[in-house]
This record gives structure tokens, C-alpha cells and sequence, in this order.
């Protein structure tokens, strides 16, 4: 299996809900900032909510571990020392860490991948008072809407299509639906799906580890374990496609049962093709 994520860049809005990122990314061995890593970061600095920033140093493996930590907390510095010049009051820089290559997101087989690898990640939180949590509003069930009333680009919920934590195994009551998943894309092959994988609880990394695996793309492995299992049961590979959210779009959040953290390991749906 190719390890892969399709990583994102998140755009900001004026309203922080839970928490969110962005990532600025660097040359081979250089910690320095080009214009459009300033002007991202430029759009972090004037968030009006109260917030706290996060910041971790990334590498790919191309020196030695001593030097990959080194230059990761170069990288991390760098964005620190930049946005304390330019955030307000209302924003608060709560640690800057470099982690060397250890919590890579790709599997360096390609200079875009690797590219991909050399960043600094920037956390943003909003703040909570104890015991508030948000609760994101529920998306319509792709087993209960006709086919006939969905419309592309949509995002749809998979009831139950839940996994073990720190893995890409789905608890038991999801196999029922994804049979029943596999059976709608049998009857309907005009549809294409993207699967979005999502994890919990993991707000140190943008992705969680798949301890199975021992990589840190644990949303796309729950995504891409679902695409396997339609691709054998005979749905064409090329009407599916497996994305890795990470944390960054919880159902709930913080999880503070574990019935919270059961609701965030998930799969859902997107429509591309109908």
C-alpha cells in the first residue's frame, strides 16, 4: 500500500469554531520564510477571536536526526518569532516545538512528497470554558437520501461508520453499512464518492497515528481501508478516491465522553459524480 495523503491547506476564517491549521512550507535545509508563507501567515495574525497558537517544526529525512531536529526548531522559531512581531493582544502563543522527522505525513518517494514533509504546522484554537463543547450540526445519511435528491460536491454522513481508536479497523456495527454502501455504488454506477477519513482527540499532529501501521496518516488509512474493501468487492477504483482530514473537522468537540471520541473516528461522504 502507497502511503499518501492529499494534505491540506486551510484557509481561515474570521470565526473560529474549535480549532483549525495552516501550514507554511520550506526549501531543502532552509528555514527561511518566502512571501507566500508570510502572507499566510499575515492572515493568521488578524483572527479577532480569543485564541492560542501551536506551532510545530516538520522535516523529511534527508540529514541526520540531529540535524533534522535542529533545523525542524530552526523552522519553528522562525514562524514563532514572525507572528509574535505581528498578532494582537487577543492571540497567545502557547509553544513552538520542533519534531525533527519524526511525525511525517508521507512517504518521501517523491520530491513533492517530500516537499510536503518540510513545513511548520501553526494549531489555532479557540478558547473554551470547562465543560463547553461544540456539537456540529448533523449531515444528511447517504443511505437514507435518494439518489435522484443529492446533488455533487455534497457531504454526507455514514451512520455508524465508526473505528477502533488509533487504527484503520472499523468497529462491528460498521460492516452492515458498508456492505450496504458497497450495494447503492453496485446499483448506481453512474456515482463517484470521495471517502473522508477523520480521527480524535490527537491535537498534537494533524493526523493521528495508525499504530499498524506506524505512520501518522491515520484519517486517510480509515478512508483508504473502505476504498479497499468496495475496490474487492468489485467497485472500480477509479470511481473512489480517499482523503485524510485529520482532526481538523470534528463532529464534536472537545471529546469530553468517550462517546464524543467514537463520533469523531469516522468516514464520511462526498459526492463527485452522478
Amino acid at each position: 500500500m502507497k502511503l499518501f495523503l492529499i494534505f491540506i491547506i486551510f484557509l481561515f476564517y474570521t470565526r473560529v469554531d474549535a480549532q483549525t491549521l495552516t501550514s507554511v512550507y520550506f526549501e531543502h535545509n532552509s528555514y527561511e520564510l518566502n512571501e507566500a508563507s508570510k502572507k499566510k501567515l499575515d492572515s493568521l495574525s488578524v483572527l479577532k477571536t480569543n485564541l492560542t497558537f501551536r506551532i510545530f517544526g516538520n522535516c523529511d529525512p534527508s540529514g541526520s536526526e540531529e540535524y533534522n531536529k535542529a533545523l525542524s526548531e530552526y523552522r519553528a522559531n522562525t514562524v514563532h518569532k514572525y507572528l509574535l512581531g505581528k498578532a494582537g493582544n487577543n492571540i497567545k502563543l502557547v509553544s513552538s516545538v520542533g519534531l525533527g522527522e519524526e511525525k511525517q505525513i508521507n512517504d518521501n518517494t517523491t520530491e513533492e512528497l517530500r516537499g510536503k514533509n518540510r513545513r511548520v504546522d501553526v494549531f489555532v484554537e479557540k478558547k473554551f470554558a470547562p465543560g463547553q463543547k461544540l456539537t456540529r450540526r448533523m449531515l444528511p445519511s447517504f443511505f437514507e437520501t435518494k439518489v435522484s435528491h443529492m446533488k455533487v460536491k455534497d457531504t454526507f454522513s455514514l451512520p455508524d461508520v465508526n473505528f477502533i481508536g488509533n487504527r484503520h479497523v472499523w468497529l462491528p456495527k460498521a460492516e452492515k453499512q458498508i456492505i450496504q454502501l458497497f450495494n447503492m455504488l453496485k446499483d448506481n454506477p453512474a456515482l463517484e464518492i470521495e471517502l473522508q477519513g477523520h480521527i480524535c482527540c490527537d491535537y498534537e499532529n494533524f493526523d493521528g497515528e495508525d499504530i499498524d501501521l506506524g505512520t501518522f496518516n491515520l484519517s486517510w488509512t480509515r478512508a483508504n481501508a473502505v476504498k479497499e474493501f468496495l475496490e474487492k468487492q468489485g467497485i472500480d477504483p477509479s470511481r473512489i478516491k480517499a482523503r485524510g482530514l485529520g482532526h481538523l473537522n470534528p463532529a464534536v468537540y472537545p471529546e469530553l465522553t468517550e462517546s464524543d471520541q467514537v463520533r469523531n473516528r469516522r468516514v464520511e461522504l462526498v459526492l463527485i459524480k452522478k
